[in-house]
């Protein structure tokens, strides 16, 4: 059927004028044989925040896909006995201190009567011995009110980045111990794409360190540093790979889907123009200019694309000229 298509068509072409068409090469150029893979987007900065004591929850500024910033309040806790213990603290070192003043004062005076010899040496040992042990008090109540301090701290929970929230793991009025998570976010400020390397191509691109990245439009991405997984899946026995990407258009999520080309070969291939393709149902053929510049009809296997041009894999030979402008 497809022969006794092509029989007709050539008997059609018969009075086709060569001078009207328009004649081009085929091309022989280098392909890179490029392996097609799907890649995941996933940011860089996804953690889960904990707390780190125990309390209730007085306060949820921000709920699931809420934009935060760095260090803006996310969780605070109910803090009064945190309070307490914090004044107190500041008291004790207010004692001290005054304590530490007047033992000092009193080290001065005995140390002057000592050179007077109005003092003893028995004295002037007691008056350093009540001084240094005023210093190491008030050395012992900062580090108390320092701990008082970060342990207030504790029940207020900050963004450590500028991100989403994902999930909150908490509700209002809710007891929470230290460790528990409260809540989860990430940054899509810093993204990356991970894919899965079949084995039989890692050593190669390990060498090469080549990837295209492109989104399903055929955008291209601009990719960043490559790391290898150092290990293989056990049941896939593939390698993961991971690409940093740069994306200002701010056109990608978490959990989309890329495409990954990744060139693992190059060959010889024969190229024409996408245009000179005559296609008819399954039917793929070119006009080959021939011995009397008559345009003949023969048909084609192709390959892949590379912009307005299409490999041809069998039918056509180096050197042979095709219709530029296939005859419909």
């Amino acid at each position: 059927m497809r022969r006794a298509l092509m029989i007709v068509l050539l008997c059609l072409l018969g009075g086709t004028q060569a001078a009207s068409a328009e004649w081009v090469a085929v091309s022989q150029e280098t392909l890179t044989e490029t392996l097609r893979l799907d890649g995941m987007i996933e940011a860089v900065r996804e953690s889960t925040v904990s707390a780190q004591t125990a309390g209730t929850v007085v306060e949820l500024p921000h709920d699931v896909d809420d934009a935060v910033a760095e260090g803006e309040l996310i969780v605070r806790l109910e803090d009064s006995s945190e309070q307490a213990r914090l004044e107190q603290a500041r008291s004790s070192l207010e004692e001290a201190e005054a304590e530490l003043t007047d033992a000092r004062q009193n080290l001065e005076r005995v140390q002057k009567l000592h050179e007077r010899d109005v003092a003893s040496q028995q004295d002037l040992d007691q008056a350093q011995n009540r001084f240094n042990g005023a210093k190491a008090r008030v050395s012992r109540a900062e580090g108390t009110l320092s701990e008082a301090r970060e342990q207030l701290s504790y029940t207020r929970v900050h963004a450590p980045y500028s991100g989403i929230v994902t999930e909150r793991m908490v509700e209002m009025g809710e007891s929470v111990s230290p460790g528990q998570p409260l809540m989860r976010g990430l940054s899509l400020e810093k993204l990356r794409v991970v894919v899965s390397l079949p084995q039989q191509y890692a050593s190669r691109v390990r060498s090469e360190r080549q990837a295209i990245v492109t989104l399903d439009g055929g955008q291209r991405l601009q990719t960043g540093a490559m790391t290898f997984y150092p290990y293989a899946d056990q049941q896939s026995h593939s390698f993961r790979l991971r690409l940093a990407l740069t994306d200002p258009e701010a056109r990608l999520f978490p959990g989309m889907l890329v495409k990954v080309g990744i060139p693992v070969g190059q060959r010889e291939a024969l190229w024409v123009p996408e245009s000179s393709i005559y296609r008819r149902g399954e039917l793929r053929a070119v006009f080959v200019r021939g011995p009397d510049d008559e345009p003949r009809l023969r048909q084609v296997r192709l390959g892949s694309h590379r912009g307005d041009r299409v490999e041809v894999l069998a039918g056509v030979g180096e050197g042979e000229s095709v219709r530029r402008e296939a005859l419909y």
